[in-house]
């Protein structure tokens, strides 16, 4: 049986390489026989399937199949889980395309405290007509104007009803925000000891190691460039801070505020 099936498998190949065990086919009669099996194949596969599957994908690939897919034909929580990764530029030009999508208040919600994380706004009932994608633009124009002075932006979130008038709203704001030039915010706070008081108390320094919890400190308010009474103020600030948060660790070490715990 080994033999004959050995036998059937080399008839194959020798038809295959263009040879019978006559002898040599002639390049004519191989050409035939090439030509046959593929006429044979193709009624097959008519046959069986009609047109080749290569074919009918190529017919069925339209140019408009060829591009992006239309976010509007999947489920409307998947696209809007594709635009959340967008920043507020490409929303806007996403907007021309797929409206109703990109103009999702949930969108713009998602922007404004990813960007903003605490606004006197965000608390309250939103008036009629409101709109975080407004809401939006109006926190960078104030942004834009608080890096150009700090007092005009300030107020320019007062008079849009986004910050409350008082010391601590305004504190939380600096601290949840990163779009804040770095040099205006340390000439307001030096003018403006109360929001100082306030964002101090914002740090929780519970069982942080002292140089981290000084880094840390230093990235949300940042030290003056050269050495004077704004940088004690902070130093000290920071100490009454760090003394709070860590009661048991200063009895155990035996330190207190007025020891410049910094310099241990």
């Amino acid at each position: 049986m080994g033999q004959g099936l050995w036998r059937v498998a080399r008839n194959q190949q020798l038809q295959q390489e263009g040879y019978s065990e006559q002898g040599y086919l002639s390049r004519e009669q191989s050409r035939r026989m090439a030509a046959s099996n593929i006429a044979n194949t193709s009624h097959r596969k008519q046959v069986q399937g009609g047109i080749d599957i290569y074919h009918l994908l190529k017919a069925r690939k339209s140019k408009e199949q060829e591009g992006f897919i239309n976010l509007e034909m999947l489920p409307p929580e998947l696209s809007f889980t594709i635009l959340s990764y967008l920043n507020a530029t490409d929303l806007c030009l996403a907007s021309c395309v797929w409206q109703d999508l990109a103009n999702d208040e949930l969108l713009w919600q998602g922007l404004c405290k990813s960007t903003w994380g605490h606004c006197s706004i965000y608390n309250k009932n939103p008036p009629i007509g409101f709109s975080f994608r407004k809401l939006y633009m109006q926190l960078d124009e104030g942004s834009l104007t608080f890096n150009a002075n700090p007092d005009e932006g300030v107020n320019y979130f007062m008079s849009k009803g986004i910050l409350d008038d008082s010391p601590k709203e305004i504190a939380k704001f600096i601290f949840c925000t990163r779009t804040l030039n770095w040099k205006k915010l340390r000439i307001y706070l030096d003018e403006r000891r109360d929001v100082l008081d306030d964002l101090v108390t914002l740090h929780n320094f519970r069982n942080q190691f002292l140089p981290n919890a000084l880094r840390e400190f230093f990235r949300h308010i940042h030290a003056p460039e050269e050495r004077g009474e704004y940088l004690e103020t902070l130093i000290t600030k920071f100490s009454h801070r760090f003394c709070a948060c860590n009661p048991d660790l200063m009895r155990e070490l035996g330190l207190s505020p007025g020891k410049n715990i910094y310099r241990q």
